[in-house]
């Protein structure tokens, strides 16, 4: 093992700014998905990319050529889906309206972004999260038919029909 330099930290610490500059954008969408938070009101989604990224940066320099954009996303992913595992199925605190994918179980969330957001494909998807692929291929049938229903119509007060209440 080398004995380490200050000129090798300070060049890591470029290389990784660099790197979170360039895709930390795309990490924080990603992670929100995952929370189901708005975007202007993510805590959760932040917290679990610092988390994520301060995996990666741990490991920067033994990443040797393997994407570090996968390596934080795996992290961001796991971390989300052991977070969602400890309490049961559900995340110790409730989606706020306006997340997107709010309507959807941990699980769902977790597979359609993977599969639809990130572009994963369906072997590996399964791979990784340690299911069968016809299990992947049924809890995202099964979400997107949650996000393709049609929003029921908000029930209109009782009253008679065209009469301007006073």
């Amino acid at each position: 093992m080398r004995p380490r330099h200050a000129c090798d930290d300070v060049r890591r610490a470029q290389e990784f700014r660099a790197y979170v500059a360039g895709a930390g954008g795309r990490l924080l969408h990603t992670a929100t998905l995952l929370t189901a938070e708005p975007r202007d009101a993510n805590p959760r989604a932040q917290r679990l990319l610092t988390l994520a990224l301060a995996r990666t940066y741990a490991c920067w320099e033994r990443l040797h050529g393997e994407d570090p954009y996968d390596h934080t996303r795996r992290h961001l992913m796991i971390r989300f889906a052991l977070g969602a595992l400890r309490h049961g199925g559900r995340l110790p605190f409730r989606p706020r309206p306006g997340g997107p994918l709010a309507g959807l179980s941990p699980q769902e969330r977790l597979i359609l972004v993977m599969r639809l957001h990130e572009g994963i494909g369906e072997e590996r998807a399964a791979a990784l999260l340690g299911l069968p692929a016809e299990r992947v291929r049924a809890v995202q049938n099964r979400a997107m038919a949650v996000m393709l229903r049609p929003e029921p119509e908000p029930a209109r007060a009782p009253g008679r029909v065209g009469t301007v209440p006073s």
